[in-house]
């Protein structure tokens, strides 16, 4: 095994490991370094992989990741990293002649030019003799120094540490960009972020030949990224409003559809339904290869299924208006009623257990109230295993980002421990987020008129 550095992005910390994990599960690399070496404040990570070649297939999807390098030296000091350099000086006459390029960078501190000169200029002693070339050269290597946060104003004089070695590979923000919700032809009040959409697409192992659905669709952000990366695509919603572009902040675009024609993705977005997951028409078993949601928390969209406040009324349903049943007419809606946060995700659980294949992964966003938050507090099912949880805080709540395996065939005749834990009485952070969201995140039994999150 040969050591490696990868240079992450700096956002997003607490999904980059989460995110590294999944690529190395897609891509089948055997990976290994110390979880606790990546601290939040750092983009750096010295990782061992097999070869050069494991290297470059590790990061090429990756959107946390902005490069990887094989490590040729670190230290506090030039001299420290000169020293290591110095160990190994083989691997200089594999550069001796060919094109390359020589990049400085840093991190928390920016460099001038002729700062950056007399760092390239102080490798000199590697002897390379081909060719600078700055567009395609045959070899780059990459100075990075690390000055990490100040307390003030005014950054570190000195670099906490200095990294170097050959750039092998790179991963792919430029999808970000790509991808940008401003750019699409159609998107609504709920539409995900590239970034964070194309993230999910990782965590959910998306890639060609797998089937993936999304069950609360919306405007089609993950059918995009997931789509992408080769999979094929399903999604449903029970407001058929959104996915048809009649509500949102672009209507009459043609909805969904126009954003599959803008990056020309039709052929894998199978279809689009409308029903509520609760009743759902699928057949029975196991169908998906990953479930990747953003189940609606009720703040920018309520979160609703079929149903009466009062009942089923069979008067009302079987209404005949103009010699037509009611639930036939062109401009019927059938009546819902509101869906609390904590039983929209034993729902999602329970429906994922069964209809994932083994080994399939369901991936959604789970909201909390931050003050209140616990690790229990996560649902669980026996056929899934927790495999991530990553935290976007947003002051006063938080929103996390679930990924789950499933480890077992479905048993409906097996307890949903998260029902269980609601019908107990159980009180996790994310219960009744609606109502507390607009309460100001004030406990049950707080008479205080709230606070705004920051």
């Amino acid at each position: 095994m040969a050591k490696f550095i990868v240079y992450l992005a700096q956002y997003h910390a607490d999904f980059r490991l989460a995110e590294l994990d999944s690529l190395a599960q897609l891509e089948g690399v055997t990976i290994a370094y110390d979880r606790a070496s990546c601290a939040a404040d750092s983009p750096f990570l010295v990782v061992e992989l097999e070869s050069v070649e494991q290297a470059a297939k590790l990061v090429q999807r990756g959107i946390l990741v902005r490069s990887i390098l094989e490590y040729w030296g670190s230290g506090a000091t030039y001299g420290e990293v000169f020293d290591e350099v110095k160990q190994q000086p083989e691997r200089w006459a594999d550069y001796a002649s060919c094109s390359f390029k020589f990049t400085v960078d840093s991190f928390g501190k920016s460099l001038t030019q002729a700062e950056k000169v007399a760092v390239i200029e102080s490798f000199s002693f590697l002897g390379f003799e081909g060719p600078i070339r700055m567009k395609k050269p045959d070899a780059e290597f990459l100075v990075c120094e690390e000055y990490g946060e100040s307390d003030g104003p005014i950054p570190h004089e000195a670099p906490k540490r200095i990294w170097f070695g050959r750039v092998v590979g790179r991963g792919s923000r430029d999808l970000i960009d790509r991808f940008d919700v401003k750019k699409r032809n159609y998107l609504g009040n709920t539409t995900m972020d590239a970034e964070l959409s194309l993230v999910m697409a990782n965590q959910a192992l998306a890639r060609p030949g797998s089937l993936v659905y999304d069950p609360f669709v919306g405007t089609g952000s993950f059918l995009l990224t997931c789509s992408h990366f080769g999979a094929c695509t399903m999604g449903s919603d029970i407001d058929g409003r959104q996915i048809r572009g009649t509500a949102g902040f672009r209507r009459g675009v043609d909805g969904i559809q126009a954003n599959l024609a803008q990056y020309q993705l039709g052929g894998r977005v199978l279809d689009t339904a409308v029903f509520d997951i609760c009743r759902n028409p699928w057949r029975a078993g196991p169908l998906f290869d990953a479930i990747v949601t953003d189940p609606p928390y009720g703040v920018r969209a309520g979160a609703k299924r079929l149903g009466r406040k009062t009942g089923t009324v069979p008067e009302l349903s079987f209404k005949v208006v103009d010699g037509i049943e009611n639930h036939k007419r062109p401009d019927y809606y059938p009546p819902t009623i509101p869906y609390e946060m904590s039983d929209v995700v034993c729902d999602l659980l329970d429906f994922a257990a069964e209809k994932l294949v083994v080994g399939g992964r369901l991936v959604y966003w789970l909201p909390t109230v931050a003050d209140e938050y616990e690790p229990e507090d996560v649902p669980q099912h026996p056929a899934l295993r927790l495999i991530a949880n990553s935290e976007q805080p947003f002051g006063g709540w938080s929103r996390r980002l679930i990924t789950m395996e499933k480890v077992a065939p479905f048993d409906d005749s097996t307890p949903d421990r998260a029902a269980q834990a609601v019908a107990a009485g159980a009180a996790p952070a994310h219960r009744n987020f609606r109502d507390r969201y607009f309460a100001g995140f004030d406990r049950p039994d707080d008479t205080s008129t709230g606070h705004s999150e920051s």
